[in-house]
């Protein structure tokens, strides 16, 4: 058999999805929270000279509506995915009359009703007090010997967030250069500081500590913690009677005051910066029916820059060489981040609009009526990508009559039902909330009994199903729920 090397040539067709940069930028703002994408079009009016801030949103439109030409609307733009793929490269020969001749489709105004014109003033924090500095101002008032001003001073900084200590003594000792009984010394001053709490290695101690600093040392809160810890954690509260000769009453007020204590002191001087929530989209309630906008109030409006504008009109074809180039393509960037702006408001108000429009029981009549629904299902509604729906949803809330919610929340699965329609998961976890909350505490609802009270409301769930909820929400199991 003759074996011989060759080369073939083979005509294969394929079709694949080219992620041009006019698309990346396209998915990448879709994706944005309105406060990330503010900051973006800030710094994209210093970078590009054709870009301009529309600063009188009411002067501008009444200048568009005696200049805008009453052309026949064009044809709508496809969706960022389609439209950016199929977008030029924006070279060749610039039409300057072409691009100018309607202002109003290369500039991207807010046009909500009742919009307010009044100055936005930035949230500033405010200053905060951290944990180390609270502690060491007390250190120093506390004492004037310099070791143990050394020693408390690394002990601080060796504090997590939950204000406990991470260190062993002879660890400190080692570290510092003393003597670990000058550490321990150390360590009961540092005990002593507010918060109550602070200082300690673990959770026991910290209960400890806090029930010595309130002057409640020797009471049986004080003897459960310190003499029975597991058996409390565990809730075997007609142990610990037996124990301590008491009432199971008597042990249950104390677990009640064990349970006001703080288990992370240090947390309330967390150097955290709280998390402000600025909804992205508004659903409000007019008679009958419910109106989407944006709450874009604070994105900057866009438009390409009048002098610009005038400059390159006049001139024309007279621009050469590289400020021709440079002119060519800050337009063509401008141009195309205002249709993307566009197309990202109104892609975000259609699926705003279909989640209203599959989710108005809600809306109307609250939680219970919440229904399953998928991002396949909102994306075949408005006819666009699975993908689509999911980048407009991620990280974004919208103001609602019944509060604020992050747009993900009107998503979940479904559970069946005898009347075989079916039920969203959400729904179902808050009934089960709800039924624990109204439960006798003596005889606390187990997850057996919880399936069969649902079931009688024709909600079919598995006992393994509602321990999960349970356990999302941070409900403890029913022996552990029981009070006397």
């Amino acid at each position: 058999m003759e074996m011989k090397a060759g080369l073939q040539l083979r005509m294969l067709q394929t079709q694949k999805l080219v992620m041009t940069p006019q698309l990346q930028q396209a998915l990448r703002l879709l994706q944005m929270p309105t406060l990330e994408l503010q900051l973006v079009l800030k710094q994209e009016l210093l970078q590009n000279p054709l870009l301009e801030e529309i600063e009188d949103l009411v002067e501008e439109e009444e200048t568009l509506e005696r200049e805008a030409d009453p052309r026949e609307e064009k044809e709508k733009v496809p969706e960022a995915e389609a439209e950016a793929g199929a977008e030029g490269d924006g070279r060749g020969e610039i039409d300057w009359d072409e691009y100018f001749h309607n202002p109003q489709e290369y500039s991207y105004f807010r046009r909500n009703e009742g919009e307010s014109s009044e100055d936005y003033y930035e949230r500033v924090p405010s200053t905060t007090v951290r944990l180390s500095e609270h502690l060491l101002s007390q250190l120093r008032i506390a004492t004037n010997e310099d070791d143990l001003l050394r020693i408390g001073e690394f002990l601080v900084g060796s504090l997590d967030e939950r204000g406990y200590l991470t260190m062993t003594a002879e660890q400190v000792a080692e570290s510092v250069g003393a003597s670990q009984e000058r550490v321990a010394e150390a360590v009961r001053l540092l005990q002593t500081f507010d918060p109550a709490g602070v200082g300690a290695r673990d959770l026991r101690e910290c209960l400890l500590l806090q029930l010595r600093q309130s002057g409640k040392e020797g009471t049986t809160a004080y003897r459960i913690v310190d003499e029975h810890f597991d058996a409390f954690v565990q809730n075997k509260y007609l142990d610990l009677a037996k124990r301590l000769k008491t009432t199971p009453r008597e042990i249950q007020n104390a677990s009640a005051e064990i349970g006001k204590l703080s288990p992370r002191p240090g947390i309330l001087y967390s150097d955290e910066e709280p998390r402000y929530i600025v909804p992205d989209l508004v659903v409000d309630r007019v008679d009958d029916e419910y109106v989407v906008y944006l709450n874009d109030v604070h994105v900057p409006r866009l438009r390409i820059s009048k002098a610009y504008e005038n400059m390159l009109v006049s001139q024309g074809d007279a621009a050469e060489g590289e400020a021709r180039e440079f002119i060519r393509e800050k337009l063509t960037a401008a141009n195309q981040l205002i249709n993307t702006i566009e197309r990202r408001r109104r892609t975000m108000i259609k699926v705003m609009k279909a989640i209203v429009e599959h989710q108005r029981e809600f809306f109307d009549r609250g939680i219970r009526f919440l229904k399953p629904l998928t991002l396949q299902q909102v994306a075949e509604q408005i006819g666009v990508h699975e993908s689509t729906v999911s980048r407009v949803t991620s990280s974004k809330y919208v103001q609602t009559p019944r509060g604020v919610y992050e747009l993900k929340y009107f998503f979940s699965s479904s559970i069946r039902s005898e009347s075989g329609e079916d039920a969203s998961a959400k729904r179902v976890k808050d009934r089960v909330r709800e039924l624990v909350e109204n439960e006798d505490r003596k005889r606390p609802l187990s997850d057996q009994k919880i399936v069969e009270l649902l079931k009688k409301e024709g909600l079919l769930i598995a006992r393994r199903t509602v321990a999960k909820y349970r356990e999302q929400m941070g409900i403890l199991a029913a022996r552990y729920r029981k009070e006397f």
